[in-house]
């Protein structure tokens, strides 16, 4: 059953904080990624294309690890657990609103074929730190 975010894993989430996601390779270790995040309501979307690890592990096991740090205070923290699904988005809207949120410009081009996806996290599992 997927939980709510309270206010302090929303104004997190809502900032331009990195996150570090990690996701499991075909031989159980662990592989992680720093992400542009975006809370949409109770859930955690980050962007990511086909070729990349992290889809590939996602497709064959969907639970993943999303921490995000605060910037200005790295004593501050929130740990997601839970499990992800990969969406397609072939205008590649997502990325253009993440573009937009951390450097307030449109994204690069991409290679004509490249297939994104949005990775939609929801949450089983919510831990803050604060120091």
């Amino acid at each position: 059953m997927a939980i709510a975010f309270d206010e302090d894993a929303q104004e997190l989430l809502d900032a331009k904080n990195f996150a570090v996601v990690s996701t499991l390779l075909p031989r159980g270790g662990p592989q992680t990624s720093v992400v542009w995040v975006k809370r949409d309501g109770d859930t955690v979307l980050f962007t990511t294309t086909s070729h990349r690890q992290k889809a590939r592990n996602i497709a064959r096991d969907a639970r993943v690890s999303l921490t995000v740090m605060d910037n200005g205070n790295p004593y501050r923290s929130l740990e997601i657990r839970g499990t992800a699904e990969l969406i397609p988005d072939p205008d590649k809207r997502l990325s253009w609103e993440l573009s937009h949120k951390y450097l307030g410009v449109d994204p690069p081009g991409e290679s004509p074929g490249e297939l994104r996806f949005i990775v939609r996290v929801v949450p089983d599992r919510v831990i803050a730190f604060s120091a």
